[in-house]
């Protein structure tokens, strides 16, 4: 458990500092450049995101369970998951409508990931990873409209084709790591019974 704590502290930490030390990072960058930024950012949230992969798969191999799971959350979490996926596609189509209406389609997809998967697990492990990324999700967003509202940010409207687009991606997305890249890359299928 405590390589999944380290990991997360390291992913989301570097991930945070926007939300808490946005003009630390405005000067650091100033002073050292925006590559040697980049390069110390990517570095840490690789470590980080290694030491989650590895920290939650061993907490997986003894799993400390809370509570017993409805079968039902089975297909709460699938259903979340598409919507995850619509987001996080739409973060990367440009001009389509559903960027234009939430603003940042990407931290909401993360939200919706761990409430899917908060909803679908019930280890300790679980509530660690999925909770965390729920609560950096919350804030990041939160951030992220206070600095659209000081910097007066205006979205385009979303246009039919780019949406359509983003749809389509992210559907076949979502088919894709649903029916075979879950079960392949992390072990579990999400339509079977044992959780998401």
């Amino acid at each position: 458990m405590s390589l999944l704590i380290l990991g997360l502290v390291l992913f989301l930490g570097v991930h945070s500092v926007r939300i808490f030390a946005d003009g630390w990072r405005s000067r650091v960058i100033a002073a050292r450049g925006q590559s040697v930024w980049k390069g110390l950012y990517a570095a840490l949230a690789l470590a980080g995101f290694v030491l989650i992969v590895w920290g939650y798969g061993a907490a997986r191999q003894q799993p400390v369970v809370l509570w017993a799971t409805p079968g039902w959350t089975r297909h709460a979490a699938a259903l979340l998951s598409l919507v995850a996926f619509l987001l996080l596609v739409a973060a990367y189509v440009p001009g389509n409508a559903i960027k234009a209406m939430v603003k940042h389609p990407m931290v909401l997809a993360v939200k919706v990931w761990a409430i899917a998967h908060l909803i679908a697990n019930n280890t300790l492990a679980d509530v660690v990873l999925f909770g965390a990324f729920l609560l950096w999700a919350v804030l990041d967003f939160r951030s992220a409209r206070q600095r659209d509202r000081a910097a007066g940010t205006v979205y385009p409207p979303g246009r039919v084709v780019p949406t359509v687009i983003a749809v389509v991606i992210g559907l076949v997305a979502y088919a894709g790591f649903a029916f075979w890249a879950h079960r392949a890359w992390i072990g579990v299928s999400p339509f079977v019974r044992g959780g998401a």
